[in-house]
């Protein structure tokens, strides 16, 4: 195991050396770090090359330059690297730890940071022991890129003693700092077209872009779907994926998809159909939006809509057209709506439809969105849509015209990049 350590000392800030932090994502620093100096692990879900090991190098770096912990009370695996390739299980990440304890010799308060946590068998025993020592003090943070794996085996381990953040590509926030540009119509627009993946804007060239993409949706699908699941007909998972991403927005159900695959001579079943979808939503490139009763106040069965994590999985892979533009808006405001706390569903009211309804603890919104107001049909209909609702929730209309339009008795029309 000395070899080992010797071999991932680069990657940790043992000798002092600063590691590239990248651009700082500042609103997930804000969060995390106001739940830092206490036994809760903290777990960052997300996509595949969302960001989520540039924000815990960057919680390192806030540690050593902010809160003046030594850099040797800090302890790094990522699981990414083959320098790690060795450390297979617990149990080989227990002796790790050993060693380093003994070679680097902290004092104080250790730090762990364990990257891709998933990929390392039985990792929670570990986690478990030394994020409840009461012999020394320990703090855990973890990131991973499965849902159930991660959330469900610590729900279960763990007992609440956990606090969970999901790490998204850049937003478009985000995007127009990157990129030195301003909140404008037409800089969201560009945005919509290509997404927010961190790493295509260090790719200059549209064919390497996609070539990119698609090569980061075949890691997700093979390796953190086929591999880990023993899925027997790949490519029936990856003909399912592309079904969701075409009809992104579009009310779906697995009956349908099954009449979709009938229709072209191609063979599947309920289960088989309802688990590919739950495998590729875990993985987090595709998030579920189930239906919602007003009046009931419940979720509904059947049939549902799929919104992709970033729009680069469309854009790049299946085309963009001038009428996608509506599709690639709702899936914008759904993400944003995630990204800004809400849980959001679609809404139903008796034959209508909301697009979304947005609920926080303390806070419910109702949502419509709308390429362009561009008839008196249609602003009568997106605001109409929101008035049935007979409660005095805020309720808002997002669509892209150049101009602001009134607020109509109560509900308010703005702008995507006015919703933060």
């Amino acid at each position: 195991m000395k070899n080992i350590l010797e071999k991932i000392r680069k990657y940790n800030f043992w000798d002092g050396k600063n590691l590239n932090t990248g651009f700082i994502r500042k609103d997930y620093l804000d969060r995390i770090s106001g739940l830092t100096g206490n036994k809760l692990i903290k777990l960052l879900v997300g996509q595949r090359r969302s960001g989520k090991s540039y924000v815990l190098r960057q919680l390192m770096d806030i540690l050593i330059t902010k809160k003046n912990v030594k850099p040797a009370n800090i302890f790094y695996v990522n699981k990414e690297y083959s320098a790690f390739d060795d450390i297979k299980s617990s149990s080989d990440l227990e002796a790790l730890f050993e060693v380093y304890i003994d070679v680097i010799k902290p004092s104080g308060k250790i730090y762990i940071f364990l990257d891709e946590v998933q990929n390392i068998e039985k990792w929670e025993s570990f986690v478990n022991s030394y994020s409840q020592d009461f012999t020394r003090e320990y703090e855990v943070f973890l990131t991973g890129s499965n849902s159930k794996l991660l959330s469900g085996e610590l729900a279960t381990l763990l007992s609440g003693r956990y606090v969970e953040f999901e790490i998204s590509p850049f937003n478009y926030f985000e995007t127009i700092d990157f990129t030195s540009q301003k909140p404008t119509r037409e800089s969201f627009i560009d945005f919509i077209k290509t997404g927010g993946l961190p790493e295509l804007f260090n790719i200059s060239n549209e064919e390497s872009q996609r070539y990119y993409v698609d090569s980061l949706k075949n890691t997700i699908i093979l390796r953190d779907i086929v591999e880990r699941h023993n899925i027997k007909d790949p490519a029936l998972l990856e003909d399912i994926f592309k079904f969701m991403v075409v009809n992104t927005g579009n009310l779906i159900s697995i009956s349908s998809i099954i009449k979709w695959f009938k229709s072209r001579q191609k063979k599947t079943n309920y289960e088989t159909l309802s688990a590919y979808s739950g495998y590729i939503t875990d993985t987090f490139i595709m998030h579920k939006a189930e239906r919602f009763n007003l009046r009931g106040k419940k979720i509904l069965g059947g049939e549902c809509k799929y919104y992709l994590n970033d729009l680069a999985f469309k854009n790049y892979l299946y085309g963009f057209s001038a009428s996608d533009m509506g599709y690639n808006l709702e899936n914008y405001v759904f993400n944003q709506l995630r990204r800004l706390g809400y849980i959001v569903n679609v809404g139903v009211l008796n034959n209508l439809e909301i697009d979304f309804v947005a609920k926080k603890p303390e806070k419910t919104l109702y949502v419509q969105v709308c390429y362009l107001l561009s008839t008196p049909e249609v602003i009568e209909r997106e605001f109409r849509n929101l008035l049935r609702i007979q409660d005095n929730h805020e309720k808002i209309v997002v669509s892209l015209d150049e101009v602001n339009f009134s607020d109509y008795q109560g509900i308010r029309h703005i702008h995507p990049w006015e919703l933060k």
